[in-house]
């Protein structure tokens, strides 16, 4: 495993879409690893494969200390609402509220291949909704209820 330079914000790849992972090989495998080591030494919940410069659909999420890598993930349920603040490291020190679903249902395949359902709740379902967005090039600034507070602080969409 490795830790891989994290994208900041203002870099173009953040705002591409990523394009399906087609391939469950060694190297998708290597990558998965090093985006969990990535995560960890920055301590994050979560990583996109864009924000490691890399343009395929996959995320790692972790919260509660439960692991999960999330391959093509395709969100199929959403229940509820919730406010809370969110962060990200490819945005740095600002944290903003962000309206996400108190559940969400997501489709996905684990990194052998296999399909597989999960349903979170609160903070899982709120990290699956900020990889997800990533995959698509949608950074949290661009949802937050405080976007003026981090436009007037020199932020960049």
């Amino acid at each position: 495993m490795a830790t891989r330079k994290v994208v900041k914000i203002g870099e173009s790849s953040l705002r591409k879409k990523s394009k399906p992972v087609k391939d469950f090989d060694e190297d998708l495998w290597q990558l998965l690893d090093d985006m969990k080591e990535t995560m960890h030494e920055n301590d994050g919940m979560g990583l996109a494969a864009p924000q490691v410069g890399v343009l395929r659909r996959a995320v790692v999420v972790e919260v509660n200390n439960a692991f999960y890598e999330l391959i093509n993930p395709e969100i199929i349920k959403t229940k509820g609402e919730d406010i809370e603040k969110e962060g990200c490291l490819s945005v740095g020190g600002f944290r903003g509220r962000v309206k996400r679903p108190m559940t969400v249902t997501v489709k996905a395949y684990d990194r052998f291949g296999y399909p597989f359902t999960l349903t979170g709740e609160k903070w899982l379902a709120r990290c699956i909704c900020h990889e997800v967005d990533h995959l698509d090039g949608i950074i949290f600034v661009d949802k937050t209820l405080d976007k003026d507070e981090y436009l007037k602080n020199g932020g960049v969409l």
